[in-house]
């Protein structure tokens, strides 16, 4: 699992006030599942290549945009909610 740092080294900002948890997780395994599928079964149809070519390509077209897109997501998401100065819900009267 991606985490944070407990605190930025050139602001000093607290990372630990924020709770991004594994929500972009879930829309990664869902975006690079499909992406997988669609070029396995683009490459049964088109080229019906030996079964360590597959493993060949379809691991790193894996693992290399779930790892990068997992870093990004959270960060991402992390910027939103201090921008937008996000915390536990709040009753408001």
């Amino acid at each position: 699992m991606a985490r944070f740092a407990q605190r930025c080294g050139t602001c000093d900002l607290d990372f630990t006030q924020f709770n991004v948890g594994d929500g972009p997780a879930a829309f990664l395994t869902f975006g690079v599942g499909a992406l997988v599928v669609c070029v396995a079964a683009w490459l049964a149809l088109a080229v019906d290549p030996p079964v360590w070519v597959y493993v060949l390509v379809l691991v790193p077209l894996t693992f290399g945009p779930t790892i990068w897109g997992l870093r990004v997501a959270k960060a991402a998401l992390l910027a939103s909610e201090y921008r937008r100065a996000a915390g536990q819900g709040r009753r408001v009267d």
